[in-house]
C-alpha cells in the first residue's frame, strides 16, 4: 500500500512538473516574441516572386513577414504544422537559445555586455531567460522528487501525526520481532529480518528527535523572529505548529511564484559595490543579476538530475561548491571590464551579499505564507 502511495505520488509530481515546464516557456515565450529572428528561420518554404496581401491584414508583403504587423507571409494548414508550431512554442528552437546557452555558460560577462550595448535579437533576453530557467528548475524538481510534502494535515496536530507514525512502526516492529522468534524461520531470512529491525528502530529513534523538535508537546514556547511585528511573528508559529508540511507546501509554491523578487532585492547591493563607477547604472546590474539567476537556476537543474545516478550526490554536491563561484567571477570580470583584484574582492563582497539577499527572500515567502 504504502509502494503504491508513494508511486502516485511520483507520477503526480512527474506530471505536475512537466506541466510547470510547459508553462515555464511559454511565459518566457510571451517576454521574447518572435522579433530578431532571422528571415525564414522558422519557415523552409519558398517563397514566390509575387507580392502576395498579408492573411492577417491584408498589406502587401515583401519578405518572409508583413511589415505591417509581423505575421508570416505563409501560413501552413496540417497536423504536422501544428506540431511544429508546439516544438518551437514549446521548446524555443528559434536558435536564439542555442545561440544564447554557450554563452551565458562559458562567456557570462560577454553575453551580458553585448546585450546591454544593444545586441538584443541574437540573445534571449535576461527575464525570458530567467523565467524559462526558474520554471524549469522547478518543473525538474518536481519530476526527481524534490518536493516539500503536500499532506494538509487533515485537522492533525503535528504531535497527532508523529504518535499515527509512531504507532505504526511499532506495530510493524512487532511483527518482525515474532517473525524472528519464530523457530520456522531459517537464518538467512532471521538476518534480513533482524535488519530490518534495526531500519524501523532508527526510524522510532528519528521521528522521537522530530517530535522533540517541534517542542508542541512539551510545552515550550517557541519563540519567533521573523519579521518583528510580534502579531504576525505569532500567527507563523501558530501555522507551522498546525501543519508544518502545508507551510513547507506553501513556502515553495511561493519560492516558485515569487522568484523574480531576488532581482530588485540583489540590484541594491550591486550598486553598493559600483557605488563610485557611474558608468553602470541600474539597468546593468539588473541584466547581470538576471542573467546570473537563469545560470543558477540551470545549475541547479543540472546538479538535481545528477543527484539521480547512482554516487551522483557526491558529484552534484561539488558542482554546486566549485561552479558557482567561478562562473560569478568570470561574469563579474566580462560584464564590468574588472581587473583579476577588482573581480575577486567584489565576488567576497557578493558571496556575503548572496546570503543576505537569501534572507530577505525567504522572509517575504514567509510573510506570504502567514498571509
Amino acid at each position: 500500500m504504502r509502494a503504491r502511495i508513494r508511486i502516485g505520488r511520483r507520477v503526480s509530481d512527474f506530471t505536475e512538473g512537466v506541466g510547470s515546464a510547459f508553462e515555464s516557456t511559454l511565459a518566457g515565450r510571451a517576454i521574447e516574441p518572435h522579433h530578431g529572428e532571422k528571415n525564414g528561420i522558422l519557415d523552409n518554404t519558398t517563397i514566390s516572386d509575387k507580392p502576395p496581401a498579408c492573411l492577417n491584414c491584408g498589406a502587401v508583403v515583401d519578405g518572409t513577414y508583413c511589415q505591417n504587423c509581423g505575421q508570416k507571409r505563409h501560413v501552413h494548414r496540417s497536423l504536422t504544422a501544428i506540431a511544429h508550431d508546439l516544438v518551437h512554442g514549446v521548446l524555443h528552437l528559434d536558435g536564439k537559445l542555442w545561440r544564447t546557452l554557450p554563452l551565458l555558460t562559458f562567456k557570462p560577462g560577454e553575453i551580458t555586455r553585448r546585450y546591454i550595448e544593444g545586441e538584443r535579437a541574437t540573445f534571449v533576453s535576461p527575464m525570458a531567460m530567467f523565467l524559462f530557467s526558474v520554471f524549469a528548475m522547478f518543473a525538474v524538481f518536481q519530476m526527481v522528487g524534490l518536493t516539500a510534502p503536500t499532506m494538509s494535515g487533515g485537522g492533525t496536530s503535528a504531535s497527532g501525526r508523529f504518535s499515527i507514525v509512531a504507532a505504526e512502526l511499532t506495530s510493524e516492529r512487532e511483527e518482525i520481532a515474532a517473525k524472528i522468534q519464530d523457530r520456522e524461520t531459517d537464518r538467512t531470512d532471521s538476518t534480513q529480518l533482524q535488519q530490518e529491525l534495526e531500519t524501523i528502530d532508527n526510524q522510532i529513534s528519528a521521528l522521537e528527535t522530530a517530535e522533540s523538535l517541534t517542542a508542541v508537546d512539551n510545552g515550550v514556547n517557541l519563540d519567533a523572529n521573523v519579521t518583528g511585528i510580534r502579531s504576525i511573528d505569532d500567527e507563523l508559529i501558530e501555522k507551522w505548529r498546525e501543519n508544518p508540511g502545508l507551510m513547507l507546501y506553501k513556502l515553495q509554491a511561493n519560492g516558485f511564484k515569487f522568484s523574480w523578487l531576488l532581482i530588485p532585492l540583489s540590484i541594491p547591493f550591486m550598486s553598493l559595490i559600483f557605488a563610485w563607477r557611474r558608468q553602470f547604472k541600474a539597468y546593468d546590474h539588473a541584466t547581470f543579476v538576471t542573467y546570473s539567476l537563469a545560470f543558477m537556476s540551470l545549475l541547479f537543474i543540472a546538479a538535481s538530475i545528477l543527484a539521480t545516478i547512482p554516487s551522483g550526490w557526491w558529484f552534484s554536491i561539488n558542482l554546486m561548491l566549485i561552479v558557482p563561484p567561478i562562473h560569478m567571477y568570470k561574469h563579474l570580470r566580462g560584464a564590468y571590464a574588472l581587473s583579476r583584484f577588482s573581480a575577486f574582492w567584489r565576488l567576497m563582497a557578493l558571496s556575503i551579499f548572496v546570503w543576505i539577499v537569501a534572507v530577505l527572500f525567504l522572509q517575504a515567502l514567509l510573510l506570504l505564507g502567514a498571509a
